[in-house]
């Protein structure tokens, strides 16, 4: 990590415990301090002026622990990409309030935008230039130092399978996977205590999802970055989350660890000891359904 990017992490545990930290080990991970604290989080957005708001995000209470990968799991339209938009100060709060390593989102916004960075499902670029042009764009405005930046970008996109020769090749002549894989190593630039990940590896080939996946496993050992992680691929969520939250029409419906899912949706109701059979039974939805449809269909009356 870079030097900027340790003392950011330091001040982020003062901030949080009033002493320094050495990072914790895997295996203590369940003693951790706290992370981040959500409670009684809600957003509307107005439709039309005929209409009610809709509620993106209803009541929303949470705690992660330092060092977690916490999956939110959910349907299309349920509500997780608004929930990590406000999380990363992209969207106000109607109500309720968020804490990041003892940061007030709304009262030390500016202090939670230097731990955090986010990944979306449709990360935008420069795609006339290069991932080491964009890279290099993107390390002046977080105020890195480029030529740091530029031996840590080129690390990491080796580490997720992009070659030196690829890096002066135009973004727009890659696929859409190649142009996650900067989009992470973009937000990895700042070496962030929090990675809010949305649908990282959304529409990505069988092998670019499993470096990534691999990718993000890594980061949680080995750099002690605390991940939250919106997705709905099941495997996914069974083999990077150390917690998912199921959430339906914006609402956490149930949160457990992968086998305490299972092992509820088994013993309380006799389904299959699955993720999917936990999610049908805890949402009544299927993760393929969009749940926006109902209000199209009422727009088009």
């Amino acid at each position: 990590m870079t030097g900027v990017a340790e003392q950011l992490k330091t001040d982020a545990l003062v901030a949080e415990t009033g002493r320094d930290q050495a990072p914790q080990p895997a295996a203590t991970r369940s003693e951790a301090p706290t992370a981040v604290i959500v409670e009684h989080l809600t957003k509307r957005f107005v439709v039309g002026r005929k209409k009610k708001p809709v509620v993106a995000v209803n009541d929303v209470s949470l705690t992660i622990a330092r060092g977690e990968i916490y999956g939110v799991l959910g349907a299309n339209g349920s509500g997780k990409s608004t929930l990590i938009r406000l999380m990363s100060t992209l969207l106000t709060l109607d109500e309720g309030r968020v804490e990041v390593f003892g940061h007030d989102i709304v009262r030390d916004e500016m202090a939670v935008k230097r731990l955090i960075n986010r990944v979306s499902v449709d990360a935008a670029f420069f795609k006339k230039l290069s991932p080491h042009e964009n890279l290099t764009y993107a390390a002046r405005l977080y105020g890195l130092d480029a030529r740091l930046a530029k031996q840590d970008a080129i690390r990491i996109l080796a580490r997720l399978g992009i070659g030196e020769k690829r890096l002066g090749r135009p973004l727009e002549q890659m696929s859409r996977g190649m142009q996650q894989k900067v989009a992470i190593a973009r937000a990895l630039l700042t070496s962030p205590v929090l990675m809010l990940l949305d649908e990282p590896t959304t529409g990505l080939d069988p092998r670019s999802k499993l470096e990534v996946q691999s990718f993000i496993e890594e980061l949680r050992d080995t750099h002690d970055a605390t991940i939250v992680l919106t997705t709905h691929d099941l495997d996914e969520a069974e083999r990077l989350c150390d917690r998912i939250a199921l959430l339906n029409d914006g609402r956490i419906v149930e949160e457990d660890t992968p086998a305490g899912l299972k092992a509820m949706v088994a013993e309380r109701y006799g389904m299959e000891p699955t993720l999917e059979s936990a999610f049908m039974r805890f949402t009544g939805r299927s993760l393929d359904e969009d749940l926006e449809e109902d209000e199209k269909d009422d727009d088009d009356e």
